[in-house]
């Protein structure tokens, strides 16, 4: 299993980091993305480990929360809601940011909600240093398109998981809310869904910018981590040397869903899902994501004969794509994203922060 895209297609590390285009290419901003649990944490604390990037660890939600819930940030209104929003956030607080600098600037400024991401990671690689940022979020998987629109510069890495994890992982932290009848079974088949069509939408919109995408895959990452940081090298123009990420990333926390693995030493995060599923449950996910494991590089274990899918996988299949594509439409396109719930963001108390300019 490896990455199914590089750029470019052959270079040594010497010619990928030595020329002009590189040079410029070696300062555009990096988007790590992918299905909840698919490792994007993992990812992005190597790309910070090597260096170069700033060292951001906060939360910026403007195109999934914000934007949706305070409208298009090109009115001086909405942009002063979102930036009165963000500014209480723990993303906020973890920026080391200059306040009033922050205010003006996006104030004054900003007209997408690319434009506020950039003026906040900017400041914060100027604050260090450094001239390269690295976004983490895998929602933003999903908005592959307006950040590419906002920012023409934007590199993305979509890393992609076994769904048959995924589906473990996510239902054991219950990462995922299926529809109201599928619930008393734990969600498990609706979740595998869910990586599906994630996974499906991040090819679609990787397809139409292919030399600005690449995919990778978790298991490669761990198992080989050296190859898998050479690809992502010539990428994105960037030296990740293995062994000097090595050294940070061991000792950073973890954030799996199986800690208390970890802690007894005995943590293995690759295909977790053959010790941790029953034989049915492996039948039945293979049955119903089959085709999409199959395509994304995993092989099955159910034989064919096993795994033929019945009317419940039949109707699931045909209701869920319907059912994410309509919800991620109603957030983004109608009113009713400005029920977006902002508990994420962790805000503190308005009424202990300073008012914006008027």
């Amino acid at each position: 299993m490896s990455a199914a895209r590089s750029y470019p297609p052959s270079a040594t590390r010497g010619q990928i980091l030595g020329n002009d285009r590189s040079i410029e290419r070696a300062k555009w901003p990096v988007f790590v993305v992918g299905c909840h649990r698919s490792g994007t944490n993992l990812l992005y604390n190597n790309l910070l480990s090597a260096g170069g990037f700033a060292v951001y660890r906060g939360y910026l939600p403007i195109y999934k929360m914000l934007i949706p819930r305070f409208g298009s940030v090109e009115k001086v209104k909405n942009r002063r809601k979102i930036l009165e929003t963000w500014l209480r956030s723990k993303g906020f607080r973890r920026s080391d940011l200059n306040r009033h600098e922050l205010m003006e600037q996006v104030l004054n400024t900003c007209q997408t909600g690319g434009d506020f991401i950039r003026i906040v990671m900017e400041a914060i690689a100027r604050n260090q240093g450094v001239a390269r940022w690295a976004v983490y979020d895998p929602d933003n998987v999903l908005y592959i398109p307006r950040i590419k629109a906002d920012l023409p510069q934007a590199l993305f890495i979509h890393i992609i998981r076994d769904g048959r994890d995924i589906a473990l992982s996510l239902k054991k932290m219950g990462g995922f809310r299926p529809l109201p009848w599928d619930r008393r079974s734990g969600g498990l088949m609706a979740t595998a869904l869910y990586w599906e069509w994630t996974v499906r939408k991040g090819r679609q919109y990787g397809a139409q910018i292919p030399r600005d995408y690449i995919e990778v895959h978790y298991e490669d990452l761990v198992r080989n981590p050296a190859s898998t940081l050479a690809t992502l090298t010539e990428f994105l123009h960037h030296d990740l040397d293995h062994q000097r990420i090595q050294s940070t990333v061991s000792r950073l926390k973890s954030n799996s869903s199986f800690l208390e693995e970890e802690k007894q030493g005995r943590a293995n995060p690759v295909q977790r899902w053959k010790d941790k599923l029953s034989t049915q449950d492996i039948a039945a996910l293979e049955a119903l994501i089959g085709p999409s494991l199959e395509e994304f590089g995993y092989p099955l274990t159910t034989p064919l004969s096993d795994r033929e899918p019945g009317l419940q996988e039949k109707w699931m299949r045909a209701v869920y794509p319907l059912f994410l594509d309509t919800k991620l439409a109603l957030k983004i396109k109608t009113p009713l994203g400005r029920m977006a719930n902002l508990s994420a963001l962790e805000l503190t108390d308005s009424a202990a922060q300073e008012d914006l300019p008027t």
